[in-house]
């Protein structure tokens, strides 16, 4: 392809002669080139750049760009340029307003010459750099105009030159920047199987092109949100120039993700501050910018949605170092049994059962001895109220009934509990973190996550949700693509936080409306994913009829129905402490 390239542009440039990698002849689009007079053009032919096949006009007389921009301005039949035509079906279903502001851009680019250009040159931007990307001034702000496809401009961005941040749309507000959101959107057709810069802030585009680089321009990085992949389908190589935040990267690796491959983001180094851009870098490389900024270009790696080999094995060995250290041997739900037949709480854990069983006792019980353990714990409570789990848990501590808690009447020996389970009650809370919002988003859920390990110092995180049913979702009758869609999420925070769930969830009744049937994946309720998400699966079955009040003991069965690594089959007998609110654990038929 290389040498087709080469070729493609002696046979257009008669008069061509190459040294050192670039190719030089009499520009065939300078308007006196018969005489003599015109211009040179060039073309660079050094086949390890990203620029190779890359022309330019030394006088400008045509804006620059690879051998399709370079056939169309020649009228050459684009199926005889070297590499795959360009798909132009997304560039003709654009649409435009009525009204354009031609003129007004016009008026706006006359009064620059009439101010104070300092902005711009000590950057080391020139005049004629401003022309050709038509930028103007109206008395206080630079404008910026948006000319789309069809040669024509709707809508122009005006921006304070000393505060990027103080700006507003002139013309067609609605229209705003354009269907594109890009400035000097032309010059993408311009590097079809070429390289383009893509530059957060339109002034930060005016060095790329003061340097002689083809790019274009968006106003912030809510644009690269919306970007569409397909307008850069026929670039080869895309580089990202951004403004030096965390924001920005985030939103760059997001378009990145879906552009593909072909994109390389510029990172700048950790002693450049927030909000550092290519204009500031240009101020302060002077004349070295050109020998700076190629040093950025050599050293941008493709960007790419998997980690590096160096980083996976690193991180694969830290987990193994985290598993054998004390806080995640921490992670046990208090039960020997239990602990014993699933390893402890790790991963997705599901547990669900028929109403009334005591799915939330036991679920609140395990939560609140892994924050005893100083485990932090986040409990999304859509059953039962902060305040009735704080009450069942400070009973279960002191064996005092909660009617009993408020009152005055307690014996010497109570009051002696009651301070006891206090301190420790109190010390728990800092890592025990009752949420009711009934609006929590997998998004929310991540800050909280974060919140807590920030305030706990611990990196391990325990997740309850009671119930998966109760989680928000759009309308009742997407239920159960909601739970599906709820499960996919905590299966991705699971895998990038390294977050264990307790997660409650419904049964569906048997044949005869009861919960009695042999426990198996599918008498869950409301979700077919449950078997493909959960690492362990539990069903907590009564062994007593809750429609009798008086019970000598009230005996609850769990069953391990479904696990990644662990065998299925009954996990042990949990009696009910009634009314103190705590389970006992004890092998099966045991009494």
């Amino acid at each position: 392809m290389k040498s087709q390239i080469e070729q493609f542009y002696r046979e257009c440039l008669s008069d061509s002669k190459v040294q050192d990698n670039v190719l030089s002849a009499s520009c065939p689009f300078c308007g006196d080139v018969e005489s003599g007079n015109g211009s040179r053009i060039v073309v660079f032919l050094n086949p390890a750049s990203f620029f190779y096949g890359f022309f330019k006009c030394r006088d400008h007389c045509v804006e620059g760009g690879f051998p399709q921009w370079f056939a169309r301005l020649n009228g050459i039949d684009p199926a005889s340029v070297p590499g795959p035509l360009e798909d132009e079906s997304i560039w003709n279903n654009l649409s435009y307003p009525d009204k354009k502001i031609n003129g007004e851009v016009d008026d706006f680019e006359n009064k620059l010459g009439q101010a104070d250009l300092s902005f711009f040159t000590e950057a080391g931007v020139g005049k004629a750099t401003l022309e050709r990307l038509k930028v103007g001034y109206n008395g206080r702000y630079l404008v910026y105009p948006y000319y789309q496809l069809d040669g024509n401009v709707y809508s122009a961005r005006c921006v304070h030159p000393d505060n990027f941040q103080d700006w507003f749309w002139h013309g067609d507000v609605s229209f705003g920047p354009g269907y594109t959101g890009l400035f000097n959107v032309e010059e993408i057709q311009r590097c079809s199987g070429g390289t383009l810069f893509l530059c957060e802030g339109e002034e930060n585009l005016l060095p790329v092109k003061q340097l002689g680089f083809p790019g274009v321009g968006f106003a912030d990085r809510a644009v690269l949100e919306r970007l569409q992949p397909e307008f850069f389908g026929a670039v080869k190589t895309l580089f990202f120039v951004l403004r030096n935040t965390p924001e920005s990267y985030s939103a760059a690796r997001f378009a990145a993700s879906k552009i593909g491959y072909k994109v390389r983001i510029l990172y700048w180094q950790p002693e450049h501050p927030r909000d550092f851009t290519l204009i500031d870098f240009a101020k302060e490389k002077g004349d070295k910018l050109a020998q700076s900024f190629g040093e950025m270009i050599v050293t941008a790696k493709p960007f790419s949605p998997f980690n590096t080999v160096e980083k996976e094995g690193r991180e694969f060995f830290e987990t193994i170092e985290k598993k054998a250290g004390e806080e995640y041997g921490s992670l046990l739900s208090g039960f020997p049994l239990l602990d014993q037949r699933i390893g402890g709480i790790h991963g997705i854990n599901i547990l669900g059962g028929g109403p009334k069983v005591g799915k939330s006792c036991f679920m609140v019980q395990v939560a609140t001895e892994l924050a005893r353990k100083k485990i932090p714990v986040l409990y999304y409570d859509f059953e039962n109220g902060r305040q009735r789990l704080y009450q069942r848990t400070f009973s279960r501590l002191t064996k005092i009934e909660t009617s009993r808690l408020a009152g005055t009447e307690l014996s010497e020996e109570e009051k002696k509990l009651f301070n006891q389970a206090r301190q420790v009650f109190e010390t728990m809370l800092r890592y025990f973190r009752v949420i009711n919002d009934r609006k929590v988003s997998p998004e929310l859920m991540r800050r909280h996550i974060d919140f807590l390990r920030h305030e706990t110092r611990n990196e391990f995180t325990v997740v309850v949700i009671d119930s998966l049913h109760k989680l928000p979702f759009k309308d009742l009758r997407e239920m159960r693509t909601g739970i599906d869609a709820w499960l996919r999420q905590m299966e991705a925070i699971r895998d990038e936080l390294q977050v264990s769930f307790l997660v409650v969830s419904e049964l569906s009744r048997g044949t005869e409306g009861k919960y009695d049937e042999e426990p198996h994946m599918g008498i869950f309720k409301g979700s077919g994913d449950i078997e493909y998400s959960a690492d362990n699966a539990m069903v907590l079955l009564p062994d007593w009829d809750h429609m009798q009040e008086q019970l000598r003991e009230r005996v609850n069965k769990l069953w391990l129905v479904g696990s990644r690594e662990n065998p299925p089959g009954l996990v042990g007998e949990y009696v009910l402490d009634y009314p103190y609110w705590g389970f006992h654990e004890r092998a099966a038929g045991k009494t």
